[in-house]
């Protein structure tokens, strides 16, 4: 999935909605939501999350690596939540009081990829993403192994664009479920 461009917004973004219905989003203005992590800041299309939740101490699990947190009970389901920090190779924020989990839909991409969380330092932010607010930072390089597609400029903000499906590969293959 790419969300940008040498020149700007890219203009069609996969995604599923809440039913897992395949979609599209075409346009020149998105509404993202922009996630606060510890030092740095995610920006996601909405339509890919399909919750925000507080955040409750996850059930863990022994076998999984340490960006793998344990799963909570969530819409009826036990979904796994995980650290992005951690999963980029960064020392984990210790949650508190502002921390949230931010539950996704799957893309797709990882067919047997569940619901899932990422832990966020506070309730995310609505944006409007659009060519005029947005310009690509050439000069970032993401970590080695890090599901970052890459880091814009937003005004007077930065934020990194995370490669959900390499992160869903990535929780599918944690799980056993990948193929």
């Amino acid at each position: 999935m790419t969300l940008i461009t040498t020149t700007g917004l890219a203009r069609t973004i996969p995604c599923r909605d809440r039913a897992g219905i395949d979609m599209a989003i075409i346009a020149d203005e998105l509404y993202s939501l922009l996630i606060p992590l510890e030092s740095e800041r995610l920006v996601v299309p909405r339509s890919c999350v399909a919750e925000v939740v507080r955040y409750s101490v996850p059930d863990a699990e022994q076998e999984h690596s340490s960006w793998m947190r344990g799963r909570v009970k969530w819409n009826n389901q036990q979904i796994p939540v995980i650290s992005f920090e951690a999963l980029c190779g960064s020392s984990e924020p210790v949650p508190g009081r502002r921390t949230r989990v931010v539950v996704f839909n799957p893309l797709g991409g990882a067919d047997d990829c569940p619901n899932y969380g990422i832990l966020a330092e506070g309730f995310p932010q609505m944006v409007k993403v659009n060519r005029e607010v947005v310009v690509l930072d050439d000069g970032y390089r993401s970590p080695e192994h890090a599901p970052i597609l890459c880091q814009i400029n937003m005004l007077k903000e930065r934020a990194l664009i995370p490669d959900l499906e390499a992160i869903e590969a990535r929780i599918s293959a944690e799980l056993g479920t990948g193929t």
